[in-house]
């Protein structure tokens, strides 16, 4: 987690992304913006600007990482369970929006690009 807080290899703007967002966790200031250029299959290339804590910034470090070739399906399915996994630490209950404020932003990204309203497991990220 340190690691990809110290050294982001997608912490950029992606020119051409079809899809964005900006959300921010009220409760300790953090903001991120994610991009993401899609293909015919799914997600080609995910990447964020921001500023925030190591666990809201290395979390969207690693979940853009993660996110590159996947299906939009596979995408859509990635959830909270999934996203604790990969940044292998255990939030607590109090910086759990810390964590997922990447995950919550780009879902809500991929939500638009759809012309829907995010879903209810999105909102309660």
């Amino acid at each position: 987690m340190i690691y990809a807080y110290e050294h982001p290899q997608h912490k950029r703007r992606i020119d051409g992304a079809e899809a964005n967002f900006s959300e921010e966790n009220i409760s300790c200031g953090d903001k991120i913006t994610v991009y993401v250029k899609l293909n015919g299959r799914g997600i080609e290339e995910m990447s964020f600007e921001g500023s925030g804590c190591v666990i809201s910034m290395g979390s969207a470090e690693m979940l853009s990482g993660e996110m590159a070739k996947k299906t939009f399906d596979e995408a859509m399915g990635f959830g909270k369970d999934d996203l604790l996994r990969i940044i292998n630490i255990d939030p607590g209950p109090v910086r759990m929006h810390c964590a997922t404020l990447a995950l919550r932003a780009f879902r809500k990204a991929l939500f638009m690009h759809e012309g829907k309203a995010p879903d209810l497991e999105t909102k309660e990220l």
